[in-house]
């Protein structure tokens, strides 16, 4: 059996509140209806650690293969946004690409645990989004940082979902009603437990960290207007909606947003034989 939490604005304040049907009940019992609930991140993760490629069909897509064990990037908490709220795109980049995911969030201090413990280890499950700025691949394609840690850009929610079983699950996500990716758990060649014990071997995770488990084929560019959905069987929909930032990227300081093959093949897919051949075209940065 499942149970759902999500936190909301109520009353000016941040409340934690269960889910029943389709109502969201406090501790105290003040109700609101889930349309109408002002939500906000479930939970304040100290880190948020994500997959690079764990789904077979994106490994197929890319034309690559899988390391002998996961890698991993960092997402700055100042990343992190809620169901139902604005990712902004900033002005001067274009390439700003949804990626479906499950998110894994710890409810119990963990270092150097077995796979076989990790379940002991995690709270539950939420949907993620993690959106990724390819303007900036050619100067961050190692670090990630300014591709995938600009703020809005890792929405999580509604909600935390304990007791739900990973295997063999959907997940889709859908761009102005049209689904754009639909994969599956199965797909995965490391489970939620091997990656809690991986980054657990030297990287003490506290109650609250979230993992992002990695997403399946067909990572494309959004714009702003569009409505992203991300559905996952039994953890429900993610809702969120894109926005241009009001300044745009600062010129006299840092790389600058660039448009060559390797950003344009990311984005938009194709031309994968040809990632990590190409030079970076790094002729307008500072």
């Amino acid at each position: 059996m499942t149970t759902e939490y999500r936190r909301i604005l109520l009353d000016g304040n941040a409340v934690d509140v269960r889910r029943e049907g389709d109502t969201l009940v406090a501790g105290d019992g003040r109700t609101v209806a889930v349309a109408d609930a002002v939500h906000l991140p479930p939970v304040t993760p100290s880190k948020i650690v994500c997959v690079h490629l764990n789904y077979s069909s994106r490994v197929e897509e890319m034309m690559t293969k899988l390391p002998p064990a996961p890698t991993y990037f960092h997402k700055p908490v100042s990343a992190l946004n809620a169901h139902e709220s604005a990712v902004v795109r900033p002005q001067g980049c274009k390439w700003l690409n949804y990626e479906g995911e499950i998110a894994i969030v710890i409810g119990r201090t963990a270092r150097n645990i077995a796979p076989e413990e990790a379940g002991d280890y995690i709270r539950g499950y939420s949907i993620g989004n993690d959106y990724g700025l390819h303007d900036f691949r050619d100067t961050d394609s190692g670090s990630m940082l300014r591709v995938k840690g600009a703020d809005t850009l890792c929405p999580v929610g509604p909600g935390i979902v304990e007791g739900w079983d990973f295997r063999d699950k959907r997940i889709r996500t859908i761009v102005n009603g049209e689904v754009r990716q639909d994969g599956s758990t199965s797909e995965m060649k490391w489970d939620m437990h091997y990656l809690v014990a991986d980054i657990a071997r030297t990287i003490t995770l506290q109650p609250g960290d979230i993992l992002m488990s990695g997403t399946p084929a067909i990572s494309r560019t959004v714009y702003p207007g569009d409505v992203v959905e991300v559905e996952v069987e039994g953890l429900g929909i993610l809702r969120n909606h894109i926005v241009e930032g009001p300044t745009p990227i600062r010129g006299d300081v840092g790389a600058q947003p660039t448009e060559s093959e390797e950003v344009l093949s990311t984005a938009q897919g194709g031309d994968w034989e040809f990632r990590g051949i190409r030079k970076p075209d790094l002729s307008n940065t500072h």
